[in-house]
């Protein structure tokens, strides 16, 4: 699978709504540091981690050059990931199916809803119905790119991942387009984007480096 290319000018957002704050695009906020946090409404580690970080962020560096924006896709559970809990997350704190149950689970919510709002701006990925099966050659790179020594395995546990694989790729109603376009493994995800314009970064999962790499940037 595709590899985003750094250091060279970002692909552009693709959203079908911005759920809070003013549109924008990428173009429109050149001379600012950048930071796109990726999540799904229903990812509990987007909300105990990655959400709390990126509003600490934008609360410490907002007027200093950083730019915070959100984007909440779907790449799975289409049920829960949608426009309308995009909505009911930011209007009211509310949450849903497994990020309910986990922060349930470890006491961080208030009276059952998010005890903190997120300040900065958000937008729903644009989503496009997928069109067809998989192709064997998109199945095969899916397979290569998240199991590198996939070829060593015994023949029937070579079996069972295809299997799983189709499925999974049976189970996707839909593309996510931003993150398509950013070849996103996952959420969450941190794009990181320099004052040129130029994507300097694509991380999926922790990323401990990412308040030095901000500051970096701020300072070039």
């Amino acid at each position: 699978m595709k590899k985003p290319l750094f250091n060279q000018k970002s692909p552009s957002l693709s959203v079908s709504e911005w759920v809070q704050g003013e549109a924008t695009s990428l173009e429109q906020l050149l001379g600012n540091v950048v930071l796109v946090e990726v999540f799904q409404v229903n990812c509990p580690g987007c909300f105990l981690y990655s959400l709390p970080a990126a509003v600490a962020l934008h609360q410490q560096y907002s007027t200093q050059g950083l730019v915070v924006l959100g984007v909440a896709t779907a790449f799975e559970d289409f049920d829960k990931n949608t426009l309308g809990n995009l909505k009911g997350l930011l209007e009211k704190g509310e949450v849903v199916g497994e990020t309910l149950h986990t922060l349930q689970q470890q006491g961080r919510l208030t009276n059952g809803s998010l005890p903190y709002r997120i300040p900065f701006p958000v937008a729903m990925d644009r989503l496009t119905q997928r069109q067809g099966e998989a192709s064997a050659e998109e199945i095969q790179a899916f397979i290569t790119e998240k199991l590198p020594d996939f070829k060593d395995y015994p023949t029937s546990r070579q079996q069972l991942v295809q299997q799983q694989v189709e499925q999974y790729f049976a189970a996707l109603i839909y593309h996510a387009e931003t993150f398509d376009r950013f070849h996103l493994q996952g959420t969450p995800s941190h794009i990181l984007i320099d004052k040129q314009g130029k994507l300097r970064a694509c991380k999926f999962g922790a990323y401990t480096a990412l308040e030095a790499h901000i500051l970096t940037l701020l300072n070039e």
